[in-house]
């Protein structure tokens, strides 16, 4: 990927102070990391345009195909999943990529959010009182990144966290950790299941609904002027299924006399919104418990998991009427007739919306993105949509089937685009972070994952799952950095809006921090370099594991030159101690984490 700016040394951040154990790294990371030094000058990355990326159609439906290297193993996983280890490469290899994914999609996670509260007692009501904590769902979604479970069901859940967004910063009500988490659980049970029930389960989220104001929302009251509340109708809309414009079957928009035609107006807005009213927690049956110390009524955390119902005999307090709109509800073409129920409204809309022509397009694009590259070809987003449409066996947003489809295309797999300076993608930090405490085996040191909210930059990884500063996400999946080779080349590079000298600096600050251990914010997070401390005193061995295993072998022969003689600057013998061995690990691994050659998934 080009990085406007490499050839100039500008914006090595001077507030990048490493601990004492790692002094060489920061001065290192100064030659190392080229991302260090443009980001001052254009903030930019890229990806592949239309046209300018490997393209070419699916493998033959005949052919298993399998990585012919352990390098394309492993990059093939780093798309795939949230980490690589010599096993899975070598389970890749033998069975080949379409088999060796079915094989994932069939396995569930060892631990979902719900059994991670009820294990540590976060879902009881007692003198901790977490039923007022946001942190313990911060605890849990690291708990559920960084350790366990199923990889790639994993990773796919936490690229439709970042579409179907909901934060727990703009969730205020009573036991925010079991609430997110079942909106967690929701994303990893659907995530390879269809679109249509996926659509259906967020929008009766609690969660979702207190971020996007569907729950409490009421029909329209002409005596006082209340109109309902159109906050989830347009978002909806916008950002979970069909977007801005109307699409070509390619992704491209559909033009009239030139220009892009917009998906819906005001009046669609209105019209949807009058579906999504009448809905609040559904508490029926379940009990209250006083706070202790106080009077206030805690109720059982199962209301914050249970889809919001619009039938009043179940909220607290019961009613016997609801706040269902009756009046006939039009938008994008389809009228639910008057007098129609809640229920019944909200299937006739979400079908019409599931069954528009823009949600395959549209969400293939976006999943591309998150995936495999920022800038996918028209046809690899066609034939991602095309699949979205009929999985081969006519069903419709099989999703099991367009991930497999996005991640087993020829324009994901093909080796040429490793040297495509148009193909790739900036790395999230949480999945910088994730992929690094999983290469290493991270462990809790409480055994309850106490890593809270990563968000601030100078200090953390500017970037916290589960913590999106509003419903568009950390970025947008249209940005690109202004005045930049980037932008002059058409390219987009969302995850770059997360990109800045603070953010620089903060991000190879937080890896030292995290790799020394027993440092905040990371303090409770354990590593084991046991394998590469066994391997340190052979520099070229040590460093050949490191560049699989963290780049899939993409460290070019100058950057491989530098950390070598970085890590060979800490001399080892036979008789060296693991302490010098491992700080010789670290700087390899710092070193690398801080690379352009890394941050830039190819």
């Amino acid at each position: 990927m080009y990085l406007p700016g490499d050839d100039k040394d500008e914006g090595r951040p001077a507030e990048a102070v490493p601990p004492p154990a790692l002094e060489p790294i920061a001065a290192r990371a100064a030659t190392v990391s080229t991302l260090a030094m443009a980001v001052a000058a254009c903030g930019g990355g890229g990806g592949s345009s239309g046209g300018g990326s490997t393209g070419g159609g699916p493998p033959p439906v005949a052919t298993v195909r399998k990585p012919q290297t352990d390098a394309e193993a492993a990059r093939f996983l780093l798309q795939a999943s949230l980490s690589v280890s010599t096993g899975t490469i070598a389970e890749v290899r033998s069975e080949g990529y379409g088999p060796w994914l079915d094989r994932q999609f069939a396995i569930a996670n060892s631990q979902s959010a719900r059994t991670f509260f009820a294990d540590r007692g976060y879902d009881r009501v007692d003198a901790s009182r977490f039923y007022n904590s946001a942190v313990i769902g911060d605890y849990m979604i690291w708990s559920q990144l960084l350790s366990g479970g199923n990889p790639v069901r994993k990773r796919i859940a936490f690229a439709l966290s970042e579409f179907f967004v909901v934060s727990i910063s703009g969730i205020n009500l009573t036991w925010r950790g079991p609430a997110i988490g079942e909106y967690w659980d929701i994303l990893n049970r659907h995530a390879f299941g269809n679109f249509r029930d996926l659509l259906q389960d967020i929008t009766l989220n609690p969660a979702m609904g207190v971020f996007l104001n569907t729950r409490g929302n009421r029909a329209a009251d002409a005596r006082t002027g209340r109109v309902p509340d159109e906050n989830y109708a347009r978002e909806v809309m916008q950002l979970f299924t069909i977007g801005l414009f109307e699409l070509n079957p390619d992704g491209t928009n559909r033009l009239s006399n030139g220009n892009p035609v917009e998906t819906y107006g005001s009046a669609d807005v209105t019209g949807l919104a009058r579906v999504f009213t009448g809905y609040d927690f559904d508490l029926a049956g379940l009990a209250f418990t006083t706070e202790v110390g106080g009077t206030r009524q805690i109720p059982d955390p199962e209301y914050a998991r249970r889809p919001m119902t619009a039938d009043p005999a179940r909220w607290v307090p019961a009613r016997t009427t609801g706040f269902h709109s009756t009046e006939a509800k039009t938008f994008l073409g389809l009228t639910i007739p008057a007098g129609t129920g809640a229920a019944e409204s909200l299937r006739l809309a979400l079908d019409h919306l599931f069954n528009h022509p823009n949600v395959g397009p549209f969400f293939a694009r976006q999943m591309i993105q998150r995936l495999v590259t920022s800038n996918p070809s028209p046809a690899y987003v066609g034939r991602v949509a095309a699949v979205f449409a009929n999985n081969g066996q006519g069903r419709r947003g099989d999703l099991a089937a367009v991930f497999k489809a996005i991640l087993t295309d020829n324009e994901a797999l093909d080796p040429a685009g490793v040297t495509n300076p148009n193909f790739g993608k900036l790395r999230e930090p949480v999945l910088r972070f994730v992929q690094f405490a999983r290469t290493f085996g991270a462990r809790s040191n409480s055994g309850n994952w106490q890593i809270g909210d990563l968000s601030d930059a100078a200090t953390a990884l500017g970037q916290s799952p589960l913590r999106s500063p509003s419903v568009f996400n950390f970025f947008r999946p249209g940005y690109f950095p202004t005045n930049t080779e980037i932008a002059n080349r058409g390219l987009l590079a969302p995850e770059f809006q997360l990109v800045n000298e603070t953010s620089v600096a903060g991000y190879v600050n937080f890896i030292e921090r995290a790799l020394t251990g027993g440092r905040a914010p990371v303090a409770d997070l354990a590593l084991d370099f046991a394998a590469e401390v066994g391997i340190a005193q052979d520099a070229g061995a040590l460093l050949d594991r490191l560049d699989l295993l963290l780049t899939g072998r993409q460290l070019s022969s100058g950057v491989r030159d530098t950390i070598r003689t970085a890590m060979e600057d800490v001399p080892l013998t036979a008789t060296s101690t693991n302490a010098e061995r491992l700080r010789r690990v670290q700087i390899g691994v710092a070193l690398i984490l801080a690379s352009t050659d890394y941050l830039i998934q190819k």
